[in-house]
């Protein structure tokens, strides 16, 4: 097996891998239950989604610094109003001075919006780098993932968790630049005011940024729990009010059970969000108190110092001072409550990493081989296939060919392999040993675009869309022109039925097709193969589902589907494949029989003991 393992980089989704994986655990292995080695790790990668931005971030961070720079001034201004305008009674000098302080102002909020807007601007830019990316990861894929992940919990990452992230990927990082920058300032001009007030102001900092961290790792903690109390609700949800699933809790009874069961698990996450709102708020509340308090403390330790005989100070630096404590408080509470997020947030971004670093086990070749023209020669050289290391092999050792415009049958009893066999020449699965050709190239070594040309699959399961006839049929070939779909549509034998729907090609299918027959959608699926034109076709069980009557009509479509293609066939009723130029008999994913419908029924073996038992099952027209 092919492992060219790229990472994944916001711009580019193909650079290869370098070293360890970046996947972030969200289990902690310290027995404090911190995970501190991972954060700045963590924050580092967090940081990189924002490098293609950093022009923009620079502006931006150009105009937090100028707008707390002139925010601090105001209250000098104020301090010179107080002890010198007024007293001396300077009515130009007050009127400057006021007229400085209205400009600060306006200064400010225009900054304000302006960063707000390009801020903004680069957040939302990151959130859809993130969900392209996450989508992208996932349809590169393997069958194999989706086999064994629930398609709400797939949906739940790319919608509740990078969702989630809002806030903090569009405003955090502004927010903690402009409160960073505020509070340095700040400090700085109250230390030019009177250093003995500001050693008073400042004593307890240090204590307030120890409780707001441990704040953010309990909500940390929170968070991971609720987002998978998320994504399993999701997933109910998905799976339970889909048509079929809605259908089956119908016929099945279980419509009250579905219902109970979705109740429990709202209640659930009921409780996780009111703990994630509540953790550390009785803390954050006494760091809050005690910062409002703090004008207090200062106006009472000038007057005691003004009483026992000390350095005094002046109404206006004592009432600046009192103004430049009040703007610390705001962002010194805002940072306080940025690094709670910020932990908080980073319970989202390990969820989104780690699918982002999900291994990818089917990817192209960096030079890989393209073919312009494929014949359609298949061949499976000693193939074998598992799922696992440690599980039993699917398939061993088979060895099949196919030559261009032929046909191969491939029939045995469920769990034989069949399907597997068949995922193997598109690459849906890559072999674990042996390899398929097309045209005499490992299917490994083609691109992508070459297979996706060259092969058609037709399932037993008929995936539609919920849109118009015409664009279930565009999606194999979005150009195909009207007269296109009408030939396709034709030759699927199933034309006249959607020319008899009230708005023809413009009929919407409904979620999975519904609105149409099992036989009327295969043949939907037919038309769209046909017009996307391919040399190899694999029919998987294609008219397994269907009645009698229906299985007719649909099998003439089929036949002209296969007509001068080479053609792969995973067949459970047998009536379907007797003409076939080759048919074999999978057995615990070994050959076990291979010969034409004639040579197989001469030998008296596991075909014909298939042919005698489907003859049985037959039903009488």
């Amino acid at each position: 097996m092919r492992h060219d393992e790229p990472t994944w980089n916001p711009q580019a989704d193909r650079t290869p891998a370098s070293g360890e994986s970046d996947r972030a655990s969200g289990e902690s292995d310290r027995p404090d239950g911190s995970d501190a080695p991972e954060q700045p790790r963590e924050l580092r990668r967090i940081l990189r989604l924002f490098r293609p931005y950093r022009a923009r971030l620079a502006v931006v961070g150009l105009l937090v610094c100028a707008a707390s720079l002139v925010s601090v001034a105001t209250p000098f201004l104020l301090k010179e109003i107080l002890d010198t305008a007024i007293p001396e009674g300077r009515t130009g000098l007050l009127s400057l001075l006021a007229l400085g302080m209205i400009l600060s102002a306006v200064v400010t909020s225009v900054f304000g919006v302006l960063q707000t807007l390009i801020s903004t601007t680069v957040g939302q830019q990151v959130m859809h780098d993130l969900r392209t990316a996450v989508y992208g990861r996932l349809q590169r894929m393997s069958l194999a993932f989706f086999t064994r992940t629930r398609t709400g919990e797939v949906q739940s990452r790319i919608a509740n968790d990078i969702g989630g992230m809002q806030a903090t990927v569009t405003s955090t990082a502004t927010s903690l630049v402009s409160n960073l920058t505020s509070v340095i300032a700040t400090v700085v001009a109250m230390l030019a005011l009177d250093w003995r007030l500001t050693a008073v102001s400042l004593l307890l900092l240090p204590v307030f940024a120890w409780i707001s961290r441990r704040v953010g790792r309990e909500r940390k903690k929170i968070a991971t729990e609720r987002q998978k109390q998320m994504a399993a609700m999701a997933a109910t949800v998905t799976e339970s009010l889909s048509v079929s699933g809605i259908l089956l809790g119908r016929t099945m009874g279980r419509a009250d059970s579905l219902t109970r069961s979705f109740e429990e698990e709202s209640r659930q996450l009921v409780d996780l969000e009111v703990r994630s709102n509540m953790a550390g708020r009785w803390r954050m509340a006494v760091i809050t108190i005690v910062m409002a308090a703090m004008p207090a403390v200062i106006y009472w330790s000038a007057g005691l110092a003004f009483r026992m005989g000390g350095p005094t100070v002046s109404i206006g630096t004592l009432v600046a001072f009192v103004s430049l404590q009040q703007g610390l408080f705001r962002p010194t509470v805002s940072l306080l409550s940025t690094g709670v997020q910020i932990q908080t947030s980073l319970a989202l971004f390990q969820r989104i990493f780690e699918y982002l670093d999900l291994p990818i086990d089917i990817t192209e070749r960096r030079d890989p081989v393209r073919l312009e023209t494929v014949k359609g020669e298949v061949r499976f050289e000693n193939v074998s296939f598992r799922y696992d290391e440690q599980g039993a092999p699917v398939l061993d050792g088979i060895d099949l060919t196919v030559p261009a415009g032929g046909s191969l049958a491939v029939v045995g009893p469920t769990g034989s392999g069949k399907s597997t066999l068949s995922y193997l020449v598109p690459r849906l699965y890559d072999v674990t040993g042996g390899r398929v050709t097309l045209d005499g190239v490992d299917v490994r070594d083609l691109d992508f675009d070459t297979l996706a040309r060259g092969v058609g699959v037709v399932s037993q399961e008929t995936y539609l869309f919920h849109a118009s006839v015409a664009e279930n049929l565009r999606f194999a070939k979005p150009d195909a022109t009207d007269e296109e779909l009408h030939a396709a549509a034709r030759a699927a034998q199933i034309h006249d039925h959607i020319a008899s729907l009230p708005d023809g090609y413009d009929t919407v299918v409904g979620e999975r097709g519904h609105r149409f027959s099992g036989g009327e959608k295969q043949r939907l699926a037919i038309a769209r193969t046909i017009l996307r034109d391919p040399p190899v076709l694999i029919l998987d069980e294609a008219t397994s589902a269907l009645d009698t009557r229906t299985e007719h009509a649909v099998q003439q479509a089929i036949d002209a589907l296969s007509a001068n293609r080479t053609t792969l066939t995973i067949a459970h009723r047998l009536s379907t494949v007797r003409d076939a130029d080759q048919i074999v008999v999978l057995d615990s994913g070994r050959a076990a029989e291979r010969g034409t419908h004639a040579e197989l029924l001469d030998r008296g073996g596991r075909y014909a003991a298939l042919v005698r038992r489907d003859a049985r099952l037959e039903p009488v027209t």
